[in-house]
């Protein structure tokens, strides 16, 4: 009997140690989302994000420290009410403890919500409005949980309308009359750039002759186009996220014979714009961040594995948030020893909403010289020269130059003849 008992507790003692030693062994796990509109009509955005998320990620072997990093897919198809069913399902049934990436305004207000109720972190999102902004800081609960890595229209588009009171007074650009034809997404972003444009116009004595609103993927513009040249308008606007919407703005405005200074927010948003465009780009003005040497190597790997260009925004900043993403599980690791929800969280209320650890060039950004939060900017980040900060370009040729501010510009505007 006492053999046999002995015999009980050798078996039970090595299955105890057994045990222990395989979870001992048992590699710790963090499941992060990734989201962004992998499908729909911004999907060339997209899987330019998901694939820099995932490069930058796999170039620090998916694991930070003795931690895996699982990914979570989350398809965000643009549209809001799928966003959220899929975001909600990638925490409840997949067990999401962070996320990472994004692109819609739209979309981000209604996730973000889910990400405070959840208590979940996120961070490298690209939607910008001022809804969200404002959405952030009217309730303490919202605190840390949401970083935007894109700033709203009225600090980010004011570049555009300095541009255009260099141009009236230093180049041959004589509008006859100072009245503007506005287009955008019906969107957050859409009402959100739409807003800041008329502000900043009628700021510097500009009349707003038309506001119109579209729908993205919309491909059909020749009725509101040969309403803006009839009106005789020097100047147009338009911002959409559909790389269809904005190329078939562009070649429909050449062939109705518009000849608007045109300012299209949004063409370099897919690495293959010049594909749709070809020459009718000649002249379009954008607003975007563009690749330099710094950025060359992401470039060459990014089209060698994914065969397609980056976008230098979609692309290039999802890159550097995915940077910054892991430097923040690095420090929340030695400041904390775990990575889970709640510790990567307190590092982003400690450290990053403060500015104490920020990203930048010496961290290895390819497109900013510094992605950086405070306490007053948050939830959007630093916007200058030296921080989070877009040039105004014109196309040519299938490049994209900077002609604003003008002393970095790389040519002379050219100017609808």
């Amino acid at each position: 009997m006492r053999t046999k008992r002995f015999l009980l507790v050798a078996i039970a003692t090595f299955f105890l140690i057994s045990f222990v030693a395989m979870n001992a062994g048992a590699e710790k796990v963090l499941k992060v989302g990734l989201m962004g509109p992998f499908t729909g009509p911004a999907a060339q955005s997209g899987n330019s994000i998901k694939n820099s998320l995932l490069m930058k990620l796999e170039e620090a072997g998916n694991k930070v420290g003795d931690y895996k990093l699982e990914i979570i897919f989350i398809d965000s198809q643009s549209d809001p009410a799928k966003a959220t069913g899929a975001y909600v399902e990638a925490i409840e049934r997949k067990g999401m403890q962070v996320g990472l990436g994004g692109w819609h305004s739209s979309v981000a207000m209604a996730v973000v919500d889910q990400a405070m109720k959840y208590k979940v972190p996120h961070m490298g999102g690209m939607g910008a409005a001022e809804t969200i902004t404002d959405k952030i800081k009217s309730d303490p609960s919202y605190k840390g949980y949401w970083f935007k890595f894109w700033s709203y229209p009225a600090l980010e588009t004011a570049i555009y309308f300095d541009f255009l009171n260099w141009a009236a007074e230093n180049t041959k650009w004589k509008p006859a009359k100072k009245v503007a034809a506005l287009c955008a997404e019906e969107t957050d972003w859409g009402r959100d750039w739409n807003k800041a444009a008329k502000a900043n116009l009628k700021e510097n004595g500009w009349e707003i002759a038309m506001e119109d609103y579209t729908q993205i993927g919309q491909t059909d513009f020749y009725p509101l186009l040969s309403k803006y040249k009839s009106a005789g308008v020097p100047l147009v606007t338009i911002t959409n996220t559909a790389a269809a919407s904005v190329s078939a703005y562009i070649k429909q405005m050449r062939e109705v014979g518009l000849k608007a200074l045109p300012i299209v927010d949004g063409l370099g948003w897919v690495g293959n714009w010049y594909e749709l465009t070809g020459r009718s780009s000649d002249g379009i003005i954008d607003k975007n961040v563009i690749f330099t040497p710094r950025s060359a190597p992401y470039q060459k790997k990014f089209e060698k594995l994914y065969k397609f260009k980056p976008a230098a925004s979609a692309g290039g900043i999802s890159y550097d948030a995915a940077g910054m993403f892991l430097k923040v599980l690095n420090r929340t690791l030695e400041k904390h020893g775990k990575l889970d929800s709640e510790s990567i969280h307190e590092v982003m209320l400690s450290e990053m909403i403060p500015g104490k650890l920020t990203y930048g060039y010496d961290d290895g950004a390819i497109m900013m010289k510094e992605y950086k939060f405070t306490e007053e900017m948050y939830p959007d980040p630093v916007t200058d020269a030296n921080h989070w900060f877009m040039p105004v370009i014109q196309y040519k040729g299938g490049k994209a130059n900077i002609i604003y501010p003008r002393e970095i510009a790389e040519m002379e505007v050219m100017l609808p003849k």
